[in-house]
């Protein structure tokens, strides 16, 4: 099976169990209070949440117009917000497909705009690193007070849930520990597995070395990046409160809003287009745990859906434009 074929089948793999989840929980709750859930849901609130899930990408790409800053790499704010928003759209709808959406970043900046590869892949990495660090903040001080909740779910969700977290904790961790001493990670992992050295002018070292660079404990950029992506997980702890608000009229609280942003981060370390299936299961146990039904559970993260894929879809337009240019260029080489 080729590479092509077999991204083909994984999407469509991880698409399919989504898609399996999603009836099957349906069936559990009944399609009949989903869709009553959905009708005190009105057209303005749902322009709320659209406008913030736009805001939340604006967020992400001014972090990562910081990150390209700190190397002295100056791109217009709207231009790589398309990039951006591409990047987003791959990770969004093709997850199982890992590292799609960095890698098309990477290559369309180091492409349109000449940035060097080494320093174009370290702001992609970093990015998401800050990502991640804020995420998995958020997912400790919002779940743990939860621990004793979460039985309400089958030991076979929490396993795997939990495997995924452990392994997305392990990482950051790991690299931090060396990060912030501004030791190599990838010179050491290559002595340990082939006992070879390594050269600094290797492109990976080269790479690593421009993200070892921005982690040094008194980089100002490091500390903006941070405070960006906290913003960013307020926008979206906004948009969790808000639409919570909207759909039971009820204010559950700072803490509890914070639980089930939490949840929707859990929720994506799982491979799955949209995070269709494992998103509505794991908010469902959120959700009732709150005294909330799984129902509204199950609107809520629908309502989430769309407006992550209505912003998905600008980047898809990005791209299938982008597409055409580059099948333009080539049909413009080869006939002359």
């Amino acid at each position: 099976m080729n590479f092509r074929k077999r991204n083909i089948f994984l999407v469509l793999f991880s698409l399919l169990a989504g898609v399996i989840i999603l009836i099957w929980l349906g069936k559990v709750i009944g399609w009949d209070k989903i869709i009553s859930a959905f009708e005190v849901f009105k057209g303005w609130q749902g322009v709320v949440i659209v406008a913030l899930s736009f805001l939340i990408a604006i967020i992400g790409n001014w972090r990562w117009s910081e990150i390209l800053k700190d190397k002295q790499i100056n791109i217009p704010f709207w231009k790589l917000f398309r990039v951006y928003l591409g990047g987003y759209a791959i990770m969004y709808l093709f997850p199982i497909i890992v590292l799609s959406g960095e890698i098309f970043r990477v290559f369309a900046i180091v492409k349109e705009e000449k940035v060097p590869t080494p320093k174009a892949a370290a702001s992609v990495i970093i990015e998401r690193v800050l990502e991640w660090t804020i995420n998995l903040l958020v997912i400790f001080f919002g779940l743990f007070f939860l621990t004793f909740k979460l039985s309400i779910l089958p030991v076979q969700v929490l396993y795997v849930f939990g495997i995924a977290l452990l392994f997305f904790v392990s990482v950051i961790v790991f690299f931090y520990s060396k990060a912030l001493r501004q030791k190599s990670i990838i010179s050491g992992l290559v002595k340990r597995f082939s006992s070879k050295e390594i050269g600094a002018q290797n492109n990976i070292m080269e790479i690593e070395n421009e993200v070892l660079i921005f982690f040094q404990p008194n980089n100002f950029s490091m500390q903006k990046g941070l405070l960006l992506s906290l913003l960013r997980a307020g926008a979206m702890f906004l948009r969790v409160w808000l639409l919570i608000i909207f759909l039971t009229q009820i204010n559950i609280g700072f803490v509890a809003a914070l639980s089930v942003l939490g949840f929707s981060y859990v929720s994506s370390l799982i491979p799955i287009p949209t995070s269709l299936g494992s998103h509505e299961v794991i908010q469902a146990a959120a959700f009732s745990s709150f005294g909330l039904q799984a129902s509204v559970a199950t609107a809520f993260t629908m309502i989430i859906r769309a407006g992550e894929i209505i912003v998905s879809l600008f980047g898809l337009a990005f791209l299938i434009k982008k597409g055409f240019n580059v099948m333009e260029e080539k049909f413009i080489i080869k006939n002359n």
